[in-house]
């Protein structure tokens, strides 16, 4: 039977049957097989419906089941309804909500939209497996009565407990929560963990929803061995930017910043915390400004607490302007060390660090000009304060020949002043001559790259030798003060640079000549990657790269790195550098995984052996190896653990305290994870003592629902 009308009036209902029956003396309807009722919005399907025109009550059987307009389903075995199909009683009703969860009870009403439902239960939880066959919901609420308001998307209880894998854990009274997957304001669900540093401690956040782009949550934390402590967290996301601020306060002892190694007769009584603030703005398409603050109280609260493991907090701001092709910033930052040997006052504040760059096409010679300005300003409390300046134009231009040679050609001019007082109070090889100096650097280089493409190994494979030649005269780079160049060392990434030095207070000089290959093999399942060089100085003018960089010599150690990936299940890359006289493997880093996404795999190895000389104060020689890993023990289970251990000896560094095998934090929990549940329990085990921070277990439980909060 096709529908009573093709088009109705709001007040009309529309409907289709198979077989549809009117009593005109008792003015019912009755409709029989697929039977559809719309009104408003709201729709009704049953295999049987009675509807009475005089009383306006709509009665159905069978299948029953009636859709709201927000896409809420409502399934029972009778149901009867006002012609407005809106308000009615359902018995062993089942409430679908448009978001996955469902309310179940034996009795409920509708009224105006919003439902009812006696001695009802609710959960977001599958109530099917994956062959279709019906289970228990992981979760579930109980509850006496329970009130569903689909305007405001919003579900209340009375007397309600929380049933884990059937068995009643968690008494709720006056729980209510959304169903809308859109943060509101309440209690969130509540962490437990014991450490030996604090106890057994409970934290209970609490949130608060001001507006669809500010939000704030508040967590106060319990413990059984030392003061409550309270974090607030605030977030704003505005119309040209967003920012957030963090907050921890408690009040304890603690150890003062500047004391160096910590010792019981500096522990200090008084609040203790930490406070950390990002914020960024974009004032238009090209102006922005942002800055990143973080300080702490002491130099262990943030360990004390299993906050962070940080051990340098830096603090910056901001000004940038960027295009198409300039750029302009106006930045400063300081840092406060965390760690128990360092002093604050020779950790430098740099205020301001100013820095223009442009690039400009050059169409007389081809190839492209970078023009770039720097200044920047270094103040220590306790140490050397520096100033510099520089100006430089760098000109690149490409060729390839028609052999498919690709060459690049490269000149580079830049001018340095230096200003530095207090010199004496830095390490001699850093230090620089105080007062004012200054420099010229030039350098040229010219680079030659051969890619060769065939087939090879079920795949394509690229062959690409690469001969590089760069040339500077001498430089006084021991007059200048060296800031940001102390770290250098000779490695893939940094193989055919023009400066071989990070950052700008040293430029390498000399004449030298690179040489390497780069090797390439794809396949639709498998990719591998490798390069090796080297590289020799043409010169025997001295140079200031110290032993141990692998560059002290004319000739350089050998570097390299091979990288294989197969499908998503292996993915290991290794760097190496070896010593060019006797094959001594003097760097090498391995970072490997192996497994799927559910069970897999993680170790990272480094080993340093360069060598260096004691002086040089930023290239200690170390070994470690870090692993971590998940097994998938059954659908919803698995266990995972990770790992760090020091395996430096004085082997590594003669100034070593460690003893070769020293593990620094262990890790190992299970869990387990399914669509509507999360639970976890860690054991983390701390190796080493860091003032009030003491070694020692954790043991972190951890339970979150999906679609929860009170």
């Amino acid at each position: 039977v096709p529908p009573a009308a093709d088009a109705q009036a709001p007040q009309d209902i529309t409907f289709a049957a198979d077989f549809v029956t009117y009593d005109q003396t008792a003015d019912r309807v009755e409709a029989k097989g697929n039977v559809m009722l719309d009104r408003d919005g709201y729709r009704l399907i049953a295999d049987l419906v009675s509807w009475d025109r005089r009383t306006g009550i709509v009665m159905a059987s069978g299948n029953v089941r009636t859709i709201s307009p927000s896409g809420d389903i409502l399934y029972g075995d009778t149901i009867e309804l006002t012609d407005t199909l809106k308000d009615g009683v359902i018995d062993n009703i089942l409430l679908v909500l448009a978001d996955g969860g469902r309310l179940a009870a034996n009795r409920g009403t509708r009224t105006d939209g919003r439902v009812t439902l006696e001695q009802a239960a609710y959960s977001p939880c599958a109530v099917e497996n994956a062959e279709g066959c019906p289970k228990e919901p992981t979760w579930q609420v109980k509850a006496t009565r329970v009130k569903y308001d689909p305007v405001r998307e919003r579900v209340s209880y009375d007397n309600a407990r929380i049933e884990l894998f059937g068995l009643p854990v968690i008494p709720l009274p006056g729980l209510s929560h959304p169903v809308n997957k859109v943060a509101e304001t309440g209690i969130l669900v509540p962490d437990i963990r014991y450490s030996r540093n604090n106890g057994l401690e409970l934290s209970l956040p609490y949130y608060w929803r001001f507006s669809d782009n500010r939000d704030a949550m508040v967590t106060g934390h319990v413990y059984t061995g030392v003061a409550p402590m309270v974090h607030g967290n605030y977030r704003a996301l505005l119309s040209k930017g967003a920012y957030q601020i963090d907050a921890y306060g408690t009040y304890g002892s603690r150890i003062g910043l500047d004391t160096g190694v910590p010792n019981p007769d500096d522990e200090l009584t008084g609040l203790r915390g930490y406070i950390a603030a990002t914020g960024r703005y974009q004032f238009s398409p090209t102006w922005s400004a942002s800055t990143s603050i973080r300080f702490a109280s002491d130099r262990t609260f943030l360990r004390r607490y299993d906050i962070s493991r940080d051990d340098r907090l830096r603090n910056t701001a901001a000004l940038e302007r960027i295009d198409g092709d300039s750029y302009f910033a106006i930045r400063g930052w300081s840092v406060q060390t965390l760690r128990a040997d360092d002093v604050q006052g020779l950790v430098p504040v740099a205020l301001p660090e100013i820095d223009y760059r442009m690039r400009l096409a050059t169409p007389i010679v081809g190839g492209t000009v970078k023009l770039q300005a720097n200044s920047l300003a270094l103040t220590r409390t306790s140490g050397q304060d520096t100033q510099r300046a520089f100006a430089s134009a760098r000109w690149d231009r490409k060729w390839i020949l028609r052999g498919g040679q690709l060459v690049t050609a490269t000149a580079f001019g830049r001018g340095d002043v230096y200003h530095s007082a207090q010199n004496d109070l830095t390490s001699e090889l850093y230090r620089g001559l105080e007062g004012w100096q200054a420099r010229g650097i030039a350098a040229g280089a010219i680079d030659i790259a051969w890619p060769l493409i065939g087939s090879g190994f079920g795949g394509n494979q690229i062959f690409t030798p690469r001969v590089q030649i760069v040339a500077s005269p001498t430089l006084s780079n021991l007059d200048i003060p060296n800031e940001d160049a102390r770290s250098v060392d000779l490695e893939d990434s940094n193989l055919f640079a023009l400066n071989r030095f990070p950052g700008y207070d040293r430029f390498e000089d000399n004449v030298r000549l690179t040489y390497g290959i780069d090797w390439q093999l794809n396949r639709r399942d498998l990719t591998i990657s490798a390069n090796v060089g080297q590289s020799y100085r043409l010169t025997s003018r001295a140079t200031i790269l110290p032993d141990g960089t692998g560059l002290s010599d004319r000739l350089s150690d050998v570097v390299g790195r091979v990288e294989v990936r197969w499908l998503d299940r292996v993915d290991v890359t290794t760097r190496f550098r070896i010593d060019k006289d006797d094959a001594t493997v003097r760097r090498f880093e391995l970072d490997a995984t192996v497994g799927s996404r559910k069970t897999y795999g993680k170790v990272g190895y480094l080993r340093l052996n360069r060598d260096v000389n004691d002086s040089v104060e930023d290239l200690r020689d170390r070994e470690e190896i870090r692993f971590g890993g998940r097994v998938q023990v059954a659908q919803y289970w698995s266990v995972f653990g990770s790992g760090i251990v020091d395996l430096t000896g004085v082997n590594e560094d003669p100034l070593a305290t460690t003893d070769g095998f020293t593990p620094i934090r262990t890790r190992l929990g299970v869990a387990y994870d399914d669509d509507c549940l999360s639970v976890s329990v860690t054991w983390r085990r701390d190796y080493q003592d860091t003032g009030d921070a003491l070694q020692g277990d954790s043991i972190l439980f951890r339970l979150s629902f999906r679609n929860l909060g009170v």
